[in-house]
């Protein structure tokens, strides 16, 4: 509400400003404490408790609501639990979002033994009834015994084709688009995206993304051209941003200032290219027989994801530039494995590896993994942590110069100005997010010369952005392994009640739970109280204060299945792989960074049963609008990948603005994140003396209906999705790869869908070709070029199938005019021109 009136604040001074508004209505709209003063009821739904002194509440009512599990499109794990469910007498209705798919899910559902029938009604207890509609996503009223499920959770959609993305394309893919949410018109500025409208233009059906400006103008966006517009990502407190004028000149002055910053700061990325450029790394030979027989000793199959990722990284390290290589991938994933085939290709060269990680825990988890997974090949490995003695670690710091020691695995200790390696050839920092400044200072200096690749499940913003402008190169693993499922996550106030449930649930499976207690100093009392209310369990207690042997014989235990809850800090924060355990309880989770929120629900989920994970706060506590946030981001991003996703949204809470630093922030929040990054990208390859090609921005303006019609895609926000993710396809591959998806998920598309399809691939490959509109009228297909190439468009007059119909007029503006022929489609010949017209270019 705050924030409601302080935009109608803000529209209104533009408004008395210009004289648009008669001073006497200036405050024709209550503001907050006006409305909090009205002498009424006030009804407020709220996922949290906020602290709002003018709405007190009198009476506060709680409505449990759990978020379903998501189940990866495990038909076998669903029909499971739907059994499960109705034998417990709940009632369990399935959304499906056509009547095509309803009777689809009825065969499926059918074929598992399940006895379920298709109904408007809501199911009775004990029952299922497949119901047709749109959700986002499933839940649980557990008082009212309603278990509500949608169709994505339970039947699998078809495998895509894997499209290589650019850096900047991640981002895009991963922002996302609500009516309230600051966007970004590359040609008109900063709006208010208000929602999505459908129009009827020429006798065409089209939707329209309808966007605020400042004051009362707005601006009206084919949804085919939603490239054009991105999610606002600037200081972190976007209700305070003010909104560009329609056609003011201050957007054009941001963008201009914003421009000769990013070429200023180009200009020290070059140098900075510069000096990489000029290093010469070591090349290392192809693999051999020694690598490929200790990769075929890999027990799992790998993902595709992981051998694309090996593929990249060996392809860099048998370059002679020294590799400077980011590996995204969420906890689980295998990053570990493509990390250690790296180690070894370095080894087998005669070079000694390091990999540097924060904690003495994970440490050791990798100096085992490794020591099981280097089992039968002669490689000596050393573990270097604040545990060693010092003649210990002296001993070793003479093995490392002498060259005797293959792998060093080690904590901030590597840091030591006195370790000298014989010849190191490849360091992997595993969490960098992890370290400090003046650590990573000193990383730079180690790594001269050095092939470098960094770890990470949600890289730091800093880290993020260097990836994405091109300075490092990253990899990504989006595929989850075989098997897994994503860990259902809930947010809750502490409820000692449901926590207790929970516990016994997992227990009772003959698994295990990590209680996360952040306090050294009451960690005993938190487990004794546990342990009068579970007197059977066998409890252990784990933290950074306790000494290393303590620390390894507690973890022992617990991967040994001797210890059933373990209460514990953060330490369990990182590369603690126990598979049987999978209930995560967080105390005060609102204490914690989003990142590291989403590193800890790592810890369970890592094996083929379902995990839990829930984030408590303590009860009456009014939460912080950022706490508010992360909690609802972590809630919301549980899916498989969602690392990168959480990154971006962890940037857009906190703002982005301390990511280049203070010179460059104020330009950066001026134009947002997305397209700053595109301007720098843009000066980066002007300064390498590369022309940046002009991007040319086609509008297709053909007479047929394309949009996604409501009762296909009923869902507003799944259409705002689906219209971004189809104005940015580029190629024919991406469009098939769209129209599978659209099919698995909302069967077979309408002619306006796949029309829809069509002018998105013909927008791109229009604009492509310097084309910048195409358009139907009188019977005839004008286009109009942005650079005339007189010699291309006779070659493409002279083609023979458009003989005596395709003219060139000259004028000021030239333009081709092809005449349609009686029963031509628009769409075809529209497609056949922009084809030819790319082929006189070869």
């Amino acid at each position: 509400m705050r924030d409601f009136h302080a935009r109608v604040a803000d529209d209104v001074t533009a408004l008395l400003e210009r004289g648009e508004m008669p001073p006497n209505l200036g405050e024709y709209a209550l503001d907050f404490v006006g409305v909090c003063s009205m002498k009424r009821q006030i009804l407020r739904l709220d996922s949290f408790l906020n602290n709002v002194a003018e709405l007190t509440p009198q009476h506060l009512e709680n409505f449990i609501a759990n978020q379903m599990n998501a189940y990866g499109g495990n038909l076998d794990m669903a029909s499971a639990d739907i059994r499960s469910y109705t034998e417990q007498g709940r009632a369990v209705a399935v959304v499906c979002g056509s009547a095509l798919r309803c009777r689809n899910m009825l065969d499926a559902l059918t074929d598992t033994g399940l006895n379920v029938k298709i109904s408007d009604l809501l199911p009775k207890g004990g029952c299922v009834n497949i119901m047709e509609g749109t959700l986002s996503a499933g839940f649980e009223y557990p008082d009212l015994g309603l278990v509500v499920m949608t169709e994505g959770q339970v039947l699998a959609r078809r495998k895509k084709t894997q499209v290589k993305k650019s850096n900047r394309d991640k981002v895009k893919s991963y922002t996302d688009l609500t009516p309230g949410d600051l966007v970004v018109h590359e040609h008109h500025g900063i709006g208010r995206f208000i929602g999505m409208e459908r129009m009827t233009v020429d006798g065409s059906e089209r939707d329209f993304i309808k966007i605020a400006f400042a004051g009362t103008d707005f601006l009206y966006v084919p949804a085919t051209s939603l490239d054009l517009i991105s999610k606002y990502i600037g200081g972190g407190d976007n209700e305070r941003v003010r909104l560009n004028k329609l056609g003011g000149a201050d957007w054009s002055k941001a963008k201009a200032r914003a421009k000769a910053a990013a070429k200023e700061l180009a200009e020290g990325l070059i140098k900075l290219y510069a000096e990489r450029a000029k290093v010469k790394g070591y090349a290392f030979p192809p693999d051999d027989a020694w690598q490929r027989e200790f990769e075929e000793d890999f027990p799992y199959e790998e993902t595709d994801d992981q051998l694309r990722c090996i593929a990249e990284i060996k392809d860099d390290m048998q370059s002679d530039r020294p590799m400077d290589r980011l590996l995204c991938g969420d906890v689980g994933f295998g990053k570990t494995e493509v990390a250690l085939r790296a180690v070894m290709k370095c080894i087998l060269a005669g070079k000694q590896a390091a990999i540097l990680v924060p904690t003495t825990v994970l440490a050791r988890q990798h100096y085992l993994t490794a020591m099981q997974r280097f089992q039968g090949h002669p490689i000596t490995i050393e573990l270097l942590t604040r545990y060693k003695t010092g003649s210990e670690q002296t001993a070793l710091l003479k093995k490392l110069e002498a060259g005797s020691v293959d792998l060093v695995i080690g904590t901030h200790k590597l840091f030591n100005k006195k370790i000298k390696f014989k010849d190191l050839g490849l360091l992997v920092v595993d969490e960098e997010q992890r370290f400090g400044v003046g650590h990573k200072e000193t990383l730079k200096e180690m790594s001269k010369n050095v092939d470098v690749l960094t770890l990470s499940a949600t890289p730091i913003p800093r880290t993020l952005n260097m990836a994405l402008s091109g300075i490092r190169d990253m990899s990504s693993i989006e595929e989850p392994p075989q098997n897994r499922h994503p860990v259902q996550t809930f947010v809750l106030e502490q409820n000692d009640g449901v926590l207790l449930d929970a516990i016994r649930r997992e227990l009772g499976r003959g698994g295990q739970v990590y209680y996360l207690h952040n306090r050294v100093e009451s960690i005993e009392r938190c487990a004794n109280m546990w342990q009068q209310r579970l007197p059977d369990a066998r409890i252990g207690i784990v933290h950074g204060k306790m000494g290393q042997k303590e620390i390894a014989k507690v973890m022992n235990e617990m991967a040994d299945g001797e210890i059933d809850i373990l209460v514990c800090t953060t330490i369990i924060e990182t590369g603690i792989d126990i598979p049987n355990a999978n209930t995560l309880i967080i105390e005060n989770a609102d204490n914690m960074g989003l990142a590291q929120l989403h590193q800890i629900r790592g810890r369970v989920g890592r094996s083929s049963r379902h995990a839990y994970a829930y984030l408590c706060y303590r009860h009456g506590k009014a939460l912080s609008e950022i706490a508010q946030k992360r909690l609802g981001a972590i809630r919301e991003f549980a899916a498989f990948g969602s690392g990168f996703k959480i990154a971006m949204r962890d940037l857009e809470i906190r703002g982005a603005g301390n990511v280049l630093g203070p010179e460059q922030s104020g330009h950066m929040m001026s134009v947002g994140y997305d397209l700053y990054l595109k301007l720098l990208e843009e000066a980066v390859q002007e300064e390498k003396g590369e022309t940046p090609k002009p991007r040319v921005d086609c509008a297709a303006e053909l007479l047929i209906s394309a949009n996604l019609p409501a009762d296909y895609v009923a869902d507003a926000g799944q259409r705002v999705d689906l219209y971004r993710r189809i104005a940015l396809i580029r190629t024919d591959e991406q469009r098939s790869d769209m129209l599978d998806e659209l099919i698995d998920r909302f069967g077979e598309p309408p002619a306006e869908a796949i029309a829809l399809l069509d002018i998105a691939l013909l927008h791109a490959k229009a604009s492509e070709q310097g084309i910048a509109e195409i358009k139907q009228q009188d019977g005839r297909l004008l286009l109009t070029f942005s650079e005339t190439d007189f010699a291309r468009l006779s070659a493409l007059c002279g083609d023979s199938e458009f003989k005596g119909r395709l003219l060139l007029n000259a004028g000021s503006t030239p333009y081709l005019s092809l005449r349609l022929n009686k029963g031509e489609k628009a769409m075809e010949m529209a497609q056949t021109l922009v084809d030819k017209y790319a082929a006189t270019a070869k």
